[in-house]
């Protein structure tokens, strides 16, 4: 699973023009992240999923060897973060040792994607914070049983989910971020404020909402999956004006920074960019992958590889303030419901 990323401090920055990062300020200040797929399976079925061809990610994963997994950490030494993650990577047998060498090699952030499952298990939760883990994405789609696993395919991974936000909240003294991502369906996006509550209360101290990326299983259930962005940001705006908190850990990332106008910078996420390694498969070629000199066989796919692959840019976008940070829309999307919705921000708005 690949999920887009956010600021790191639990108190997000000010609005623009307030102390603090803006919005601007924080895209363009990323640091180096990197991301390691290691999931040659997952235990999830997730109907949005961008893995949807399961039989390929498991030749594709299934092919990261220790010794490439090795390559890739004592290349990236000094980034910011390294990310385990693609199909469900708690799976694989070796992990806790994967993160013990990305500690070992100095990593400031060692994290993990995951859909929490295995961390309801706190001795194997424990172990891996034992080796070097330092923050955790927990993905989670709905704030009851019928919403999550209808999304995931898979009965009783809401329970068992949310048994794995409970455990991770508890090593939060051990020094464990914990950060949930929601993908935004049209199944949940009236829901946004119920999902909200939930996950606060559960200790997540970054609630993030992402937008469907149109690949994998979402292009194929793109009619009855995909909301329009306008409908995402009014039940975003609901969920800032009724949150008890006043939504201050809530984040809304990939929708075009022209949507997410007008919300405070502090709530405004964004899609980070980092260099995605796998093993090179003869016959499994995704957009943009390069051939990593020096390796056994490894490739890396950037953000945007992706992003010039996939999005395009309407005709006023190159009026717009934020266009040499935005990464565009989704061609599919913009297909299906023209470019009328976006509209360019000039220096002057807001």
């Amino acid at each position: 699973m690949t999920r887009a990323q956010q600021p790191t401090d639990e108190s997000p920055p000010n609005h623009e023009g307030e102390e603090g990062p803006s919005f601007v300020e924080r895209v363009r200040g990323q640091g180096e992240r990197v991301h390691i797929p290691l999931g040659e399976r997952c235990n999830n079925n997730c109907l949005f999923c961008m893995e949807e061809d399961r039989a390929a990610r498991a030749r594709v994963n299934g092919a990261m060897t220790a010794e490439r997994v090795r390559w890739i950490i004592e290349r990236h030494r000094g980034a910011e973060e390294l990310c385990f993650t693609s199909g469900e990577p708690s799976l694989h047998p070796r992990l806790p040792e994967f993160v013990r060498w990305c500690r070992e090699a100095g990593y400031r952030k060692v994290s993990l994607m995951t859909n929490g499952r295995r961390f309801g298990y706190p001795p194997y939760a424990a172990a891996l914070v034992r080796a070097g883990l330092n923050r955790v994405y927990v993905s989670i789609h709905g704030h009851h049983a019928a919403l999550h696993d209808g999304l995931t395919r898979t009965p009783g991974s809401y329970e068992q989910t949310v048994a794995g936000l409970r455990v991770a909240a508890s090593l939060r003294e051990r020094g464990v971020e914990l950060h949930s991502s929601t993908v935004v369906t049209r199944r949940n996006v009236s829901s946004l404020l119920e999902i909200y509550e939930m996950l606060v209360e559960l200790g997540v101290q970054q609630v993030v909402f992402n937008a469907l990326q149109v690949n994998g299983g979402t292009a194929t259930h793109f009619e009855r999956l995909v909301p329009r962005y306008g409908e995402i940001r009014v039940q975003f705006d609901r969920l800032l004006r009724e949150a008890h908190d006043g939504g201050h850990r809530a984040f809304l990332v990939d929708v075009p920074p022209c949507i997410s106008e007008g919300i405070p910078d502090r709530n405004r996420g964004f899609m980070e960019q980092r260099v995605h390694y796998e093993a090179e498969i003869p016959d499994i070629s995704p957009p943009g992958a390069t051939t990593c000199e020096g390796s056994d066989g490894v490739r890396s796919i950037s953000t945007q590889n992706l992003d010039d692959a996939f999005r395009a840019f309407g005709p006023d976008c190159g009026r717009c303030r934020y266009r040499s940070l935005c990464s565009g829309v989704y061609q599919r999307y913009a297909q299906a419901h023209g470019w009328d919705e976006f509209r360019p921000v000039s220096d002057g708005d807001g």
